[in-house]
């Protein structure tokens, strides 16, 4: 049900097309969408029932934002743009690009051949894309030896290598005519559309005539190749006679899952498939039309010549919106692929659902499990804290984030305190807090739902002040307490004073003690290293005429403790460094070394 508040916004929404921004008790942006009519799209969330994934969608909305648009496509394009910048949580998020490589020959007076991972407008040749990288890797290696274009790094008067190996056509030392170059680009054209007979012939007499020379290594490589291009390069059953590229987008939907299975086809042949599950929000068309419309938005998308949909998607609608036709097919070979694509977005979902219970019950599930012990609203990001040092010293701090229970280690943070010189958990907490929500305020950058510290009441107390009285922000914190055998406990609030006690056979307690550990495990790694690195300065700065200056030569130059106690007198003396301190350097490191092996 909606609150009085989200009624009275609800019945001053526009009969008029436009995006829609739904936001958490938070103010983070979770949903973005489009819709023709505002008006109908946004209240039947809140005046219809829902399931899946709308329903929890439903239940997290606090507030909500509109912007109109002159058209649909406007507000297709918005959409895009929107979701992209904010990343919501409910969005189908696509990754940059198909991640799949490309044989390039450059644009260029002695050109030659590489593996790019995308397409630039270069006037450059590309071929591709390969299923994967070592099939690309086999095949540009294998056209090296077969047609060369030019291997070297241009003229040096003297041919290379490559050219004694049959694997350049010399540009090190003469100028390659233009003529001959066109020859062999045309031979690996064909070659790569699938033309390999020519190749497999001269292959053949190139191994009979190694063979009657008794040159069997040769006749042995000669074999390999051949091998290559049955296994590479023919392996993939042509489809079609029809050369054209095009890409075939299917999907199934079942228990609010979409399944969406995506065909490349290239050179007549199916060269790869991209399989995406999603639990979505809208019906399947619209969320489907948006897929592929994000598709081919990202940063380096490679276009075919036309895409192939089922016939319930608004290929009006697509072809507005992208640089290509968009057909169903009736019959044939086309026909029964788009067929094929559906069968597996089929076969792929129900495997999904076999294991989607389990995943849920370990990973939102804990997560709400965790949310409701604490009494605050359900939440997808937590951010963990924790605190290492020696006897005061190397104090450092670190930082873990979950989301929806699974570790995203892309946003781990560590910091070495600046302010704290001694054991103070109240200090550091407040500093390391302090470092990490004043940069997320500076750039603007969405708050976790939760904050967890890595200890008791001190650290929270310490948390709550910096958030709530410096910087403002009303993000709820936990402590994770620990029981006598050092194991999680309890989880202590401030929104309820005594500890809440979750089960220890939940799936959120296993949460929690899985960020206990991890957030304690990154802390003491990253205070291993500074203190390893510290007590090696501190090594050579009792040394007699060794500074700071002289100390960082040395580290810069040798890297390591050993490294330096192994150097010479005179190589110690070329940094710069003075007879007397270098001599002075190596008999100290020396009896240190000798003291610590013996």
């Amino acid at each position: 049900m909606a609150t009085e508040y989200l009624e009275h916004k609800l019945a001053l929404l526009p009969d008029m097309p436009g995006i829609y921004m739904m936001k958490n008790i938070n103010g983070h942006i979770i949903y973005v969408g489009k819709a023709k009519n505002l008006k109908n799209r946004v209240r039947s969330y809140f005046k219809s029932s829902h399931e899946g994934k709308t329903a929890r969608l439903v239940s997290e909305i606090a507030d909500f934002e509109t912007i109109v648009t002159s058209t649909d496509k406007e507000a297709f394009l918005l959409e895009i743009t929107m979701i992209q910048k904010h990343q919501p949580h409910y969005n189908i998020k696509l990754k940059q690009g198909t991640g799949y490589p490309y044989i390039k020959i450059t644009n260029e007076r002695d050109p030659t051949m590489k593996i790019v991972s995308s397409i630039r407008k270069d006037g450059a040749y590309y071929f591709g894309p390969y299923p994967n990288v070592y099939a690309a890797e086999e095949t540009l290696h294998f056209l090296q030896k077969v047609y060369p274009l030019r291997r070297c790094n241009g003229f040096q008067n003297r041919p290379c290598l490559y050219y004694h190996m049959g694997q350049c056509l010399g540009a090190c030392f003469k100028e390659v005519p233009k003529e001959k170059y066109d020859q062999q680009i045309e031979r690996i054209k064909s070659f790569l559309n699938g033309n390999v007979a020519t190749v497999k012939r001269h292959l053949n007499a190139q191994m009979q005539k190694a063979s009657d020379n008794l040159e069997f290594e040769r006749a042995a490589e000669i074999r390999d190749q051949m091998h290559y291009i049955e296994v590479t390069v023919e392996k993939q059953k042509i489809i079609s006679n029809d050369q054209t590229p095009r890409d075939i987008f299917n999907f199934y939907l079942d228990k609010g899952w979409l399944s969406v299975q995506v065909f490349f086809i290239r050179q007549a042949r199916l060269i790869k498939r991209e399989k995406r599950l999603f639990p979505i929000v809208n019906d399947e068309i619209e969320e489907m039309t948006s897929f592929i419309i994000q598709f081919y938005h990202r940063k380096n998308s490679v276009f075919p010549k036309e895409i192939l949909v089922p016939d319930s998607l608004p290929k009006d609608i697509l072809e507005e919106m992208l640089p290509m036709p968009v057909r169903t097919p009736q019959r044939g070979e086309k026909r029964a692929l788009l067929e094929m694509a559906g069968k597996n977005a089929r076969l792929v979902l129900e495997e999904k659902f076999r294991l989607l219970e389990l995943d849920e019950q370990k990973t939102t599930g804990a997560m709400k499990e965790i949310t409701d012990a604490l009494g605050i609203a359900p939440g997808h990001k937590i951010e963990a804290f924790d605190h290492s040092h020696i006897q005061g010293a190397d104090l450092v701090s670190a930082m873990v984030v979950f989301v929806d229970g699974q570790p995203n280690k892309s946003l781990y943070r560590k910091y070495k305190l600046r302010t704290v010189h001694h054991a103070d958990e109240a200090a550091s907490t407040r500093e390391v807090i302090r470092r990490r929500y004043t940069r997320l305020l500076k750039e603007h950058e969405t708050m976790p739902d939760l904050v967890l510290m890595d200890g008791g009441a001190i650290q929270l107390e310490a948390a709550k002040d910096v958030l709530i009285n410096e910087l403002g922000l009303d993000i709820p914190v936990a402590a994770m307490v620990k029981n006598d055998k050092h194991k999680t406990a309890d989880l202590l609030s401030e929104v309820n004073d005594t500890p809440q006690h979750l089960d220890p056979k939940s799936q959120g307690f296993y949460l929690l003690q899985r960020i206990q550990d991890e957030v304690h495990r990154f802390a003491i790694t990253f205070h291993r290293k500074v203190h390893a690195k510290n007590s090696l300065s501190s090594r050579l700065d009792d040394i007699q005429g060794v500074g700071p200056k002289t100390r960082n030569k040395l580290l810069r130059k040798f890297g390591s403790m050993k490294k330096i106690a192994a150097a010479t007198p005179e190589e110690l003396h070329e940094l710069g460094i003075s007879k007397e301190v270098a001599d002075t350097i190596h008999l100290t490191l020396a009896k240190t070394t000798e003291a610590s092996e013996g």
